[in-house]
């Protein structure tokens, strides 16, 4: 698979990677652990080199399964994770709030370590900003990570320009992890111009818009009761309804490329920048695989002038999250 670096100053990873959120937790019952640490395997051997983890997912128990499928890859893979969540002692809920005091932060470095089983972490996000916590000593405690070698790589998830400027000159930012894709293009007004100044890679995720990209869910789709997409504004019978044109024109340009929607989606996250990562999740070899295969479907340029052309012109209806949880982001 090709590669790309993140930023000036990151990894060099494949240049589609691997969110594994899924492979535990937040779409519907967990899939079985065994066969998800196989998956992770195969990715590994399809050319996948960059895994994304959280100790909020599940919680803990996403970084123990990326810890224990990636031990034999240790030397070959990326592994993000991230803080700044305070989690349920009891593990019955993902988090009760947000927490990143430099104390938090140290506390939940050594527990990803040792779930992880790795002597540092490649990549540790502020999962959400904390507005009770200055970015800068939030940046100064990873920074302590970092000299005292726990910790190789800061970034930052959902936050807004100038925090993210704030943050970079503390310690220097590697990545930022934003949703972004087709349906959710907030990052393009600010956001991408920051980090393109700064240096700074982007891992845009859910960059199939929490599956509804790919064309396989419409406005008749149901969701387990376990599956967080039913309580979100843009997946409403009458929202993917509605935003089923944004998978038409996928379709089309897919049709011509003999390529899926999915792969045009993420051909065409590719092609915004040379520093993009997108981190598509999946619980199913066949995806893995059609995910992996759009690193090489070619955009020209009168292809993305007609999907942007075309994209301006629908109004992707319903918002990305809940109120009380959309206000966690950008800030």
């Amino acid at each position: 698979m090709q590669e790309r670096r993140l930023g000036t100053r990151g990894q060099e990873v494949s240049a589609v990677g691997l969110g594994c959120m899924g492979t535990t937790s937040s779409y519907g019952p967990a899939p079985d652990r065994q066969e998800m640490i196989s998956l992770l395997r195969q990715a590994v051997e399809l050319g996948v080199t960059f895994f994304d983890t959280a100790e909020a997912y599940g919680p803990f128990v996403n970084e123990e399964l990326v810890g224990a499928a990636l031990t034999p890859f240790r030397d070959q893979v990326v592994i993000a994770t991230k803080f700044g969540f305070a989690l349920d002692p009891a593990g019955q809920r993902e988090s009760v709030g947000v927490d990143s005091r430099a104390e938090h932060i140290k506390e939940v470095a050594e527990g990803s370590l040792k779930r992880l089983d790795v002597d540092a972490i490649d990549l540790f996000y502020q999962h959400r900003v904390d507005p009770d916590v200055p970015i800068e000593e939030v940046a100064g405690a990873v920074r302590d990570l970092i000299q005292e070698g726990k910790v190789k790589h800061f970034g930052l998830s959902e936050a807004a320009a100038g925090t993210i400027r704030r943050a970079h000159a503390v310690q220097p930012v590697t990545a930022v992890q934003s949703e972004y894709s087709l349906w959710t293009r907030g990052p393009e007004a600010e956001v991408l111009p920051t980090l393109e100044e700064l240096g700074i890679g982007f891992v845009p995720f859910s960059p199939l818009g929490r599956g509804f990209l790919t064309g396989k869910i419409d406005a008749h789709t149901t969701f387990d009761s376990s599956d967080f997409r039913a309580g979100l504004p843009r997946f409403t019978p009458q929202a993917r309804e509605a935003n089923q044109a944004l998978v038409d024109l996928l379709r089309t340009i897919g049709d011509r490329k003999g390529a899926t929607p999915a792969q045009i989606a993420l051909a065409w996250l590719l092609a915004q920048r040379p520093w993009i990562v997108p981190i598509p999740g999946t619980t199913k070899l066949e995806r893995l695989e059609e995910n992996i295969g759009a690193a090489e479907v070619g955009l020209t340029t009168e292809d993305l002038a007609e999907i942007d052309g075309a994209a301006s012109e629908i109004r992707v209806e319903g918002a990305r999250y809940p109120e009380h949880l959309e206000r966690m982001t950008g800030r």
